[in-house]
């Protein structure tokens, strides 16, 4: 089979490789699509010290149930379609225990510790199937099913919040995670989204989803913004979805008192101390808090978004390839010409 194999920094190949065999507990999946996403970009372009290579790529994968172990959980049957929670927990620690299983102490993602679905076909464990990890889809497009968990991560990063129907969400950041971020936000309720983003393009990406106030803080005042739009109060949410330090420092003065901050996007290992004003954060009771990854209920949630359209998969998939042609997927991610692109066996 043909597959995306991660072999160290700026070392990906496309290669022809066996097609793997379907253990007592596993499921054998023919994948048709595999969005691509700004992990694979980062792990290309600096590689990844948490995979060994050589090691098939892609987590945000999709396809049709092609084989069924004897043993294998979860009632799945030949044809299904499938979509992942793909950090797969080992149902044993503490945070599992806890009903936290996207921050297992011993995580084995797809594509890291497992093969990945940027291939023609890829084996989902017994592990994912145990502990939950797969999710049976209803009938929708390839494509827009493989969105599933990138927006399961938005899921997760809004339920962190209070969020109430009628509140104010500020995103900052307008790449695909931000744009997702603000998707979810109008699902759950949110009355009026304010989107904000330094590049002039990604703006304009932005504008067909009909988000209520599009802002450039380079060249307009964001506080100002922000405070027209909300009676001067800030807003109830602010979601930082740009992997920058001076979005995550500005928050605390964008947001109401007792509001909710949320630090979506991660910053650099080498850059990841920020100054906060604590005295924004004690007299206003904010509530700052991370988000990492999704859990299996947060991709059923993600999978229901799409179904019903709420979540626009047919705009967030702005380029479709085959996976001979990776590399021009992370070409068009890195000059910002893609919001998701996604490949195709």
């Amino acid at each position: 089979m043909k597959a995306i194999v991660y072999h160290g920094p700026e070392d990906i190949r496309v290669e022809e490789l066996a097609k793997p065999t379907c253990g007592n507990d596993e499921l054998l999946v023919k994948v048709d699509a595999c969005a691509v996403c700004g992990t694979d970009l980062k792990t290309f372009r600096h590689g990844n010290p948490r995979i060994k290579p050589p090691m098939t790529m892609g987590h945000e994968l999709t396809g049709l149930v092609e084989e069924i172990g004897c043993d294998a959980v979860g009632g799945f049957g030949l044809g299904d379609r499938i979509v992942m929670a793909t950090s797969i927990s080992c149902g044993d620690c503490y945070y599992c225990h806890n009903g936290w299983p996207n921050l297992c102490s011993n995580l084995a993602p797809m594509g890291f510790s497992y093969p990945g679905g940027m291939a023609e076909y890829v084996v989902i464990p017994g592990r994912a199937l145990r502990n939950g990890h797969v999710i049976k889809t209803p009938s929708m497009k390839a494509e827009h099913a493989a969105l599933a968990e990138p927006v399961s991560c938005g899921v997760n990063s809004l339920s962190q919040t209070d969020l109430q129907k009628g509140d104010t969400v500020l995103v900052m950041g307008a790449g695909p995670l931000g744009i997702i971020n603000s998707c979810v936000a109008k699902s759950l309720g949110a009355e009026k989204i304010i989107l904000s983003e330094i590049s002039d393009a990604r703006l304009a990406q932005a504008e067909k989803f009909g988000f209520d106030v599009l802002v450039n803080p380079a060249t307009d005042d964001l506080s100002e913004c922000v405070k027209a739009h909300t009676n001067g109060l800030g807003a109830d949410v602010v979601i930082i979805a740009a992997p920058a330090a001076k979005p995550q420092e500005d928050a605390m003065h964008l947001v109401r008192k007792r509001g909710s901050v949320v630090l979506f996007a991660s910053l650099p290992a080498s850059a990841a101390t920020i100054q906060l004003d604590s005295r924004a954060i004690h007299y206003g009771e904010l509530r700052v808090v991370g988000t990492s990854d999704s859990a299996p209920w947060h991709v059923e949630k993600a999978v229901e978004l799409l179904e019903s359209g709420q979540v626009p998969a047919a705009k967030l998939v702005s380029h479709q390839l085959p996976l001979d042609q990776i590399h021009e997927a992370f070409r068009l991610m890195a000059s910002g010409e893609a919001l998701r692109a996604v490949v195709k066996p």
